[in-house]
């Protein structure tokens, strides 16, 4: 640990790679910037010390006032399909990667998200918002206390500067920290230009995938049999975490191929939700007309995405037949992942033939009731010795008490002792999620200089499954006002 930034170990490798992979730029700072909320833990990840996170110095690079001691401050370049639409060249437009931090957790980058406009801006202003900024922040953090896979966010600055969307809003910048912020997007950009998809591939997998490069039988790997085995990694990465996705109730809103990391992370929270009530088919970006990225789609969609990614191979020699072997385990990948997840969350010792129609009955319960996503899975847990808060969750609570019989001689059939598997229901079903309207409380103290909001929400959701007395409001169902609550694209 550290309290000078000087101090950092520092590379740049991102910024080694061809100019045509990025454009070297400073960051735009806001007028009249503020510090609000610094995350001390990301910062100990970093090797830095309070002392570090408080000194003027460390303001003034999260703020993009100057650059990263050592650093090469860049805006990369990356192409996508958008809503299954073929967006073309796309970019950061509104972020500046600083750098990269090597720690003894690993190379993390530092990124700018509001630092201003960038060749790839289009049409956008290169700012962010506070209310997203808040969203960001909050959500990275309750996706790391629940064990999914993301991206983190270091520091909140806001400003009085105005930002046109809807209504006008002020701006905020947050610093994100990711071992890697290269996307299936960064891929895409490059179909047809063998070249420079060479060097992108042979880029992550040197960095962050150098275990394929092992030689088999005393004879280096070569290029295609590494990237067929990069391509499985990334179909399994990505199959874990959409099935963490959906055994958390979480929709991530805008699944467009440039939202999604090459290292299987929870990235760029826009239009995200936890979900409330549940619905199947709930759609939580108000953007998003056709449902296209609701709850249910996900597993879909990210299988989509994984053939735009394969298909950039095929304009580097490899064969149709071998990159469709390379992703076909997606589906087989996703359901161990999602069984496995609910087997902890249902307290089952393992998947068992049968348990597929149990789980179908589970969800048409919860959706045709529209009982609590997080409430339901919890109460579970106690529900065979005291089965009134499970029941009071559900309206017509006799399809509740008989689906609550099915599963009790599905317990019955294992040998686990009930108050242990119990508590191991516990430990697997948080009691706290970033609901809307509970960020919404955190952006509304915000917008008056408060953080004290975003303070007790971390507290809780870095350890979502703790009950702590005088936090009753954070552990119940939604009130009836935040189903108006509304994130968009532009969240």
């Amino acid at each position: 640990m550290t309290n000078r930034i000087d101090d950092l170990r520092v590379a740049n490798s991102f910024a080694e790679l061809p100019r045509e992979f990025h454009t070297f730029l400073q960051p735009q700072p806001l007028e009249s910037a503020r510090l609000l909320h610094v995350n001390e833990p990301v910062g100990e990840m970093l090797g830095l010390d309070a002392a570090a996170l408080q000194s003027e110095e460390f303001f003034e690079i999260v703020s993009g006032r100057r650059p990263l001691p050592g650093g090469q401050t860049l805006a990369a370049v990356y192409s996508g399909h958008q809503f299954g639409v073929w967006a073309g060249q796309l970019g950061d437009g509104r972020a500046h990667l600083l750098g990269e931090v090597l720690t003894p957790h690993g190379r993390l980058e530092l990124q700018l998200k509001g630092a201003g406009r960038t060749p790839y801006s289009r049409m956008g202003d290169g700012r962010a918002v506070l209310r997203s900024s808040v969203r960001e922040y909050l959500a990275s953090e309750a996706m790391a206390g629940l064990g999914i896979p993301t991206t983190r966010v270091l520091a909140l600055v806001t400003s009085d500067e105005p930002v046109y969307r809807e209504t006008i809003e002020t701006a905020a910048i947050v610093t994100r920290v990711s071992p890697s912020f290269v996307r299936f997007g960064s891929f895409e950009h490059w179909a047809g230009k063998p070249d420079h998809l060479r060097t992108l591939t042979d880029y992550v997998i040197g960095r962050h995938y150098p275990e394929l490069l092992d030689s088999r039988e005393g004879e280096p790997a070569d290029w295609e049999h590494t990237v067929l085995a990069f391509l499985r990694e990334v179909v399994r990465r990505t199959a874990a975490m959409v099935a963490d996705w959906q055994t958390a109730g979480f929709c991530h809103g805008v699944m467009n191929t440039d939202n999604m990391s090459i290292l299987g992370l929870t990235i760029d929270y826009g239009p995200y939700g936890f979900m409330d009530r549940f619905q199947a088919n709930h759609i939580c970006n108000h953007s998003d007309t056709h449902g296209r990225y609701a709850w249910n789609v996900q597993p879909a969609v990210a299988h989509w995405n994984l053939y735009r990614l394969g298909g950039v191979f095929l304009g580097v020699g490899l064969e149709e037949e071998a990159l469709r072997d390379a992703l076909s385990g997606y589906e087989q990948d996703f359901l161990k992942a999602f069984h496995g997840n609910l087997c902890r969350k249902l307290g089952l010792r393992q998947w068992e033939e049968g348990d597929a129609d149990l789980v179908d009955a589970w969800w048409r319960l919860l959706h045709g009731q529209r009982a609590d996503f997080t409430l339901a899975f919890r109460r579970l847990a106690g529900a065979r010795q005291d089965p009134a808060p499970f029941l009071e969750l559900f309206s017509a609570q006799e399809d509740a008490r008989a689906w609550l019989d099915r599963y009790t001689l599905r317990v019955q059939r294992q040998n686990w002792e009930e108050g242990e598997r119990s508590a191991s229901m516990l430990r697997a079903n948080p009691l706290y999620v970033l609901r809307n309207h509970l960020a919404q409380g955190a952006i509304d103290a915000a917008a008056r200089g408060d953080a004290s909001e975003i303070d007790t929400l971390l507290t809780l959701l870095r350890d979502p499954y703790t009950e702590r007395p005088g936090f009753e409001h954070y552990a119940q169902a939604a009130p009836d006002w935040a189903d108006e609550l509304q994130v968009s694209c532009s969240s």
